[in-house]
This record gives structure tokens, sequence and C-alpha cells, in this order.
């Protein structure tokens, strides 16, 4: 368990902040791995994306390939949610949020420099991710120009709500957090 029914509001939003913290810095942690929400023109989309870091103002970066068709579905709305969950400590983190997107700008310079070695060429593939090939082994071509991040990406997901369901029987615990004038402000919710 993450949370309980002893703590106040204020305790669960610095112990889910925590673990998110948690989950962007140790690649073990259940919420290294996230779903991604994003609404493109033929409706809802989700896949699982690496969290790669959260900053001070509980900003979620995400690496990606700018040829992306998430890249064009947040391009058209930049609405995105993000899903994570824990298996053993059985609590389900929902963030709702607007998206930054960084091409070719300082941000994406300072994340690159996080980016060493082969895990770079994740991000110069000579094709498109999504583009229709004859045999699997005709993707696996890459650029030579490995210092250039010429279609790598950052999405910075701004979060304007949290919420925290904590599972326990038939006791659950549900938590929302909403961003207000710099602050968040925490309710309790029905389960």
């Amino acid at each position: 368990m993450l949370i309980n029914k002893w703590i106040d509001l204020k305790e669960v939003f610095s112990t889910v902040k925590h673990e998110l913290y948690r989950g962007a810095l140790d690649n073990k942690h259940p919420f290294r791995f996230v779903v991604l929400g994003t609404l493109s023109d033929v409706g809802p989309e989700s896949r699982y994306v690496v969290l790669r870091m959260i900053d001070e103002q509980l900003n979620f970066f995400i690496y990606t390939d700018q040829r992306t068709e998430k890249v064009k579905s947040i391009e058209l709305d930049p609405r995105v949610s993000l899903l994570f969950y824990s298996s053993q400590k059985r609590v389900q983190v929902r963030v709702n949020g607007t998206v930054v997107l960084h091409h070719k700008n300082d941000v994406v310079q300072k994340h690159w420099s996080r980016v060493h070695g082969l895990a770079q060429k994740a991000y110069h593939s000579c094709l498109a991710p999504g583009t229709v090939i004859d045999q699997p082994e005709d993707a696996f071509s890459w650029s030579d120009q490995l210092e250039k991040p010429d279609y790598f990406s950052v999405i910075q997901v701004k979060p304007l709500v949290l919420e925290v369901l904590q599972l326990d029987g038939l006791e659950h615990l549900r938590a929302k957090f909403t961003f207000n004038d710099g602050d968040w402000d925490g309710s309790w919710l029905a389960p």
C-alpha cells in the first residue's frame, strides 16, 4: 500500500510525488513505464512510454521520435493523460495535462546529452516509425550521424489534475489534486 486513510491529503500528495520521482530514476520501478493517452483524428489512442524525468514543478518528460503518430496527435490536440500502476502497492495514479512539444531547441539539447551510446539509434531510424515494410529487418537501418538529434523530441507533460486510487479490498481510497494558481488543491473522492 502506498497511502492509507490515516494520512492527510498533503501527505498523500507528497507520497505520490515521491513515488513518481522514483519511477523516473529507477529502471525497475513500476512507474518507469507509463501509459500515454492522446487524442487523434480517429479517436483516443494509448501506448506505453518511458518516463525519463520529472522536474520540481512536476512536469513529466518523455522522449520520442518527432515522426511518430503520437507527436501528430499532440500537435492536433495537446491534452494528454498518463496512467501509472503498481501491482505491488496496488495503486493507480492518473494524470491529465497538456503537452509542450520540444524539437530542435535547448530543452532537446539538454535531454539529448542524457541519451548514451546505442540508445541514440532509437531516434535515428532511416524510416519513420509506422512506415510499412516488407520484412522486419527492413527497419534496421540507422543514420551514422548520431551526434545530431534530428528526430529526437521531448514531450513535456504539464499536469493539471492528478488522481490516486489505492486499492484495498472494500476500503479503496481515492484522492484528486488539481493545479490552481501555482499550487495543488486536494480532496478525497468516493472510489
